[in-house]
């Protein structure tokens, strides 16, 4: 099933104490974009994936987050997701992760 936008403009209002969060179409789901930087995926109707690396994989595991394979996005929890306040603080994690993997591969350049 497709991302429908409806679920896509939920989760963007949700982010939007982020700085310059932005989403792009991308084979019938969305990247989700921080100052130009991916930290999100939206698969299909429901299920949103962040990006996931030494800082907070353990969170998603520790829920038994599915893994976007092959990509280290893991599914947001239903519970994370309900809270406002931690699912931002979640997004954060994953804008962090965003720009070591950036910085990692300008550093190999």
């Amino acid at each position: 099933m497709r991302a429908t936008k409806e679920f896509l403009q939920l989760v963007l209002d949700k982010l939007s104490a982020l700085p310059g969060v932005d989403s792009r179409a991308m084979f019938g789901g969305y990247g989700i974009y921080s100052q130009g930087l991916m930290f999100g995926l939206l698969a299909d109707e429901n299920s949103l994936y962040f990006k996931a690396g030494e800082t907070n994989l353990a969170d998603y595991l520790s829920y038994g987050s599915r893994q976007f394979k092959p990509m280290p996005y893991y599914e947001v929890p239903p519970e994370v997701f309900e809270d406002e306040v931690l699912f931002v603080k979640w997004a954060e994690r994953s804008v962090v992760q965003a720009r070591q993997a950036a910085a990692k591969k300008v550093s190999k350049k």
